[in-house]
């Protein structure tokens, strides 16, 4: 095997430098790529990135925000993953907050946080066809996180998001290809490209050639397959065309890529453009095989090699079953590798690409299912409409019935595979379809006796190992002095006092109440656990935030619980790791949403970098196929901490929760936990709106159905109702309390008398950023009240000064699936239960109040900000005098 090696880097080199020979009189090809940022679209990144750099210019990377990740995680990974390579004059563009009026019209920027068929002109909406991918383990958890090896290995770059800073999709779209020819590589869903070319067709003819990975033509799928003479197995995807995992009951023949959008996929490829499209046909012909596994595992002489082994091996580790090496396949940076070939031996060559076979077909992308013409209210392009959408075809292919979602009932067939074929890529006759190059096969290793049996496979090992155009440094190696210490309070002999478990959603306010809960001395509180909901204002991942701002305050030996992903009801009971977003559609996918939640406006790539970080690392005895490599770095879940605190205590002693979002967690314990009630102390509810006030409306601002609901109650009506109906002594702090405590100007008034500790300074910071973008952008107009979630932990801890005044009334929440009316919360005196109504507080005295706690200097950071944290990285150790605790 040596010797195969051996030979594979000389044929390497030699093909290398004969490509820089051929290639040096012209210039380099311009590459804009368009990306989703899952795996194996890094992979596709760091292959090209190693690359010739005469013959090969990644110019610019855009995300597709509505595919597999999401766009606040998705965006600093890739910040950092180009920092590692030496590469930050690459442009990176995501998001953007323009829309689509009714009657077609696109605002400039439009996102790409939603499909075509659901954009209207806001970045909030609905999951159409985003739900087939499951936002938690296994989906957009692990992706965003890359397992948790993102934040162990990748080190923290110099670029970062930042509100209204950041660089759009069309904005860095529009300035590529307006440089001149360019080739364009699609490797997410065609959301960002499609709306390019229907706003800026005048430059169409800067585009080269468009390389797509997507669809399935004549593919047939190989998972889910029974053995030879079994007599009890029921086929899965086995044959499909597509491979919708989780929806291919319902549709079958989609491919993810394309399913992402449809409509978006069709005017890319009807755009008379010329394609290469790389589908399920070719990609099914290269998996990761278990030669091609072991040899990769000794083949790692670079950073970006470890990184991408790394992510293939946790990968492999947490697969749902044990057909990783038939199932997991080369899908993008296999696409990458025939563009790169294309370049070096033309476009039209097809005969001499070294790594597929190519022909041409002629192709379309299924928008809508047949019968053309019918109105049931699916199709967003027709239905309620004088006119169809964009200037459509009546009773024209994109009339029929549009999938819904993945539990579509014109979708389902009985014990069959799914009919509906939105998003099939269809071969068709030449009049219907358009003349597309398509990758049909993987090519054989022209080395029979080699183990590695594609072609590809030698590229890929070789680039990615290659000392040229490679990573410097990983996060471990960037300082000399890099070391990971947990700092854990030591309370034994002190007297502690009441114990708080924190259930947060992470919302903006969510991150100063934990501030200010750290830092009230520990014996009046003494926070015990942290919960996280996480159908919240805030995607699963951000968790890490939670882990960075503990490690700072000295405090890693608070556990820290992963929660639901779902509203009760919302997750699909055949798949539960999927559901619907009826209520958490109602948040911004952008600007004020969960792309600033997710990155704490671009702050929270100061704070400390904390060992802690969420990991998909697992173990059998939590019901998962194997033990991955580090169980024991295993992401607790909050049912877990919650019972284990809750359950924990000795006889007597009772633990108070203060929750800051929707009631999920507390609703889930309660239902599997009915004899735990009596463990509770108090449950203080931040939340609800009691709108005896008729002039005073709810602020779930982007449902104008529903003027009385506030948003804590609003995404989980059915939690709050059963929370509110419990048997638990509730407080409840409702938003006519919190608007009182949700002053910018004074809050900051107060804390700019002193900033006397890093929180203190931090959270300064981040109210400024906050109120800066409240003044100058519309987006930004809801985000005051995040500010009074605080208010609740003040009251909590029973501070005096506020005057709190409470009055017992009998309150219930409406929970009829009804967006108009869920979530309100009403004096209900007939089927209400009596809970503790926070009617008033003295808003002066908190705010002064607030400030104190933030300053003293008592339970301050242990380290200050990531700056210190690299300083301290960057020195000997004995010329550095370090805090003891």
């Amino acid at each position: 095997m040596a010797c195969s090696i051996a030979l594979f880097n000389v044929l390497f080199i030699l093909a290398f430098l004969n490509h820089c020979i051929c290639g040096s009189h012209v210039l380099p090809k311009q590459i804009l790529m368009d990306t989703d940022m899952d795996t194996d679209d890094f992979f596709a990144i760091l292959y090209l990135l190693k690359q010739n750099r005469s013959e090969v210019n990644l110019k610019a990377i855009t995300i597709s925000a509505n595919a597999w990740t999401n766009a606040g995680h998705a965006v600093n990974q890739l910040y950092d993953l180009l920092y590692m390579m030496g590469r930050d004059d690459i442009q990176v563009g995501i998001g953007g907050e323009g829309g689509i009026l009714f009657d077609g019209t696109f605002l400039p920027d439009v996102g790409g946080y939603l499909s075509l068929a659901e954009q209207e002109n806001s970045t909030a909406g609905g999951c159409r066809y985003r739900q087939a991918i499951p936002p938690g383990q296994g989906g957009k958890m692990d992706i965003d996180n890359n397992y948790g090896i993102r934040k162990d290995f990748l080190p923290r770059g110099k670029r970062h998001y930042s509100s209204l800073k950041q660089p759009t999709s069309q904005h860095v779209m529009m300035e590529t290809l307006s440089s001149g020819p360019t080739i364009v590589l699609l490797i997410g869903s065609h959301t960002n490209f499609a709306t390019f070319l229907m706003t800026h067709p005048e430059l169409k003819k800067n585009v080269e050639h468009v390389f797509i990975m997507a669809g399935g033509v004549r593919s047939e799928n190989p998972t889910g397959c029974c053995p030879k003479n079994a007599t009890s197995c029921i086929p899965e995807q086995c044959g499909d065309h597509g491979n919708l995992f989780t929806a291919y009951t319902s549709n079958s023949f989609a491919e993810f890529n394309l399913f992402g959008d449809p409509f978006a996929a069709y005017q890319v490829f009807h755009s008379g453009l010329p394609i290469t499209l790389v589908p399920l046909d070719a990609t099914n012909t290269i998996p990761i095989n278990k030669d091609f596994f072991l040899e990769f595992e000794q083949e790692q002489h670079t950073y970006e090699a470890q990184y991408v082994f790394e992510s293939l091996k946790i990968t492999r580790d947490t697969w749902f079953n044990d057909e990783f090496y038939t199932s997991y396949f080369m899908w993008d940076s296999f696409t990458s590798g025939i563009l790169l070939s294309s370049i070096w031996h033309g476009h039209d060559n097809i005969k001499d690409n070294d790594f597929a076979e190519l022909n041409y077909r002629h192709i379309t992308i299924v928008t809508s299912n047949e019968p053309y013409g019918i109105h049931d209210g699916s199709n967003p392009f027709f239905d309620n409409r004088t006119a169809p959408k964009f200037h459509l075809k009546q009773r024209g292919v994109h009339s029929g019935h549009v999938q819904t979602g993945i539990r579509d009932p014109f979708c389902l067939v009985p014990k069959g595979k799914g009919k509906c074929m939105d998003g099939y890529t269809k071969e068709v006759s030449a009049s219907e379809g358009v003349k597309v190059l398509v990758a049909e096969k993987a090519k054989p290793n022209k080395d029979v006796d080699s183990k590695l049996d594609r072609e590809y496979f030698i590229s890929f090992l070789h680039s990615l190992n290659s000392p040229h155009q490679t990573a410097k440094f990983n996060m471990k190696t960037e300082f000399p002095f890099y070391k990971e210490v947990l700092y854990k309070n030591n309370v034994k002999g002190r007297l502690s006092g009441k114990p708080v478990i924190l259930d947060l959603d992470m919302s903006p306010g969510d991150f100063v109440t934990l501030f200010y809960l750290l830092k009230m001395p520990r014996q009046l509180i003494d926070l015990k656990g942290i919960t996280i909901t996480a159908n919240g204002w805030a995607n699963a991942a951000t968790i890490d935030i939670i882990y960075d701002i503990l490690h700072m305050m000295g405090r890693d030996d608070i556990p820290v619980g992963l929660g639901e992903f779902f509203a009760l009801g919302e997750a699909y009971p055949a798949l539960n790791s999927t559901g619907d977003c009826k209520y958490r559609k109602a948040i911004p996918h952008g600007a004020g949403g969960y792309i600033d939640s997710d990155t704490l406006f671009g702050l929270a790539r100061d704070l400390p970098h904390s060992p802690r970080r969420y990991t998909a690392q697992n173990s059998m005895k939590y019901g998962v196929p194997r033990d991955t490599e580090h169980p024991e770095l295993r992401q607790p879940k909050a049912q877990e901490v919650l019972q284990n605190l809750i359950n924990g205590f000795e006889s007597g002693r009772k633990v108070t929760i203060l929750t800051t979002g929707p009631l999920t967690n507390i609703a889930t314990f309660l239902l599997s936990n009915t004899n735990s009630s009596s463990k509770i102390e108090k449950l203080y509810i931040i939340g609800g709106h009691i709108g005896q006030d008729e002039a005073l409306d709810g602020n779930v601002f982007t449902v104008h159905s529903n003027r009385k609901a506030e948003f804590n109650m609003y995404l989980d009506p059915l939690a709050a109702k059963q929370v509110l109906a419990s048997k638990l002594n509730i407080t409840m702090i409702p938003l006519n309390i919190l608007r009182k405590a949700s002053s910018f100007t004074r809050l900051l008034r107060e804390m700019q008398l002193k900033k006397d500790t890093p929180e203190a300074i931090f959270v300064h910071r981040l109210l400024s950023r906050m109120f800066q973008l409240h003044r100058s952008h519309h987006a930004y107009g809801h985000i005051g009240m995040f500010l009074g979630e605080v208010v609740g932990a003040a009251i909590m801890a029973d501070q005096p000064q506020l005057k709190v005044v409470t009055q017992i009334r009998p309150v219930s929440v409406l929970a009829n699936r009804e967006t108009g009316s869920d979530g309100w919360t009403i004096v209900d005196h007939r089927n209400g239960n009596p809970i503790n109504l926070v009617e008033d507080i003295d808003s002066f005295a908190y705010y002064s109040h607030l400030s104190t706690v933030l300053n003293e200097k008592n339970q301050s950071a242990i380290i200050a900000s990531f700056s210190a944290q690299k300083k301290l990285w960057s020195t000997p150790p004995s010329q550095i005098g370090l805090p003891t605790l």
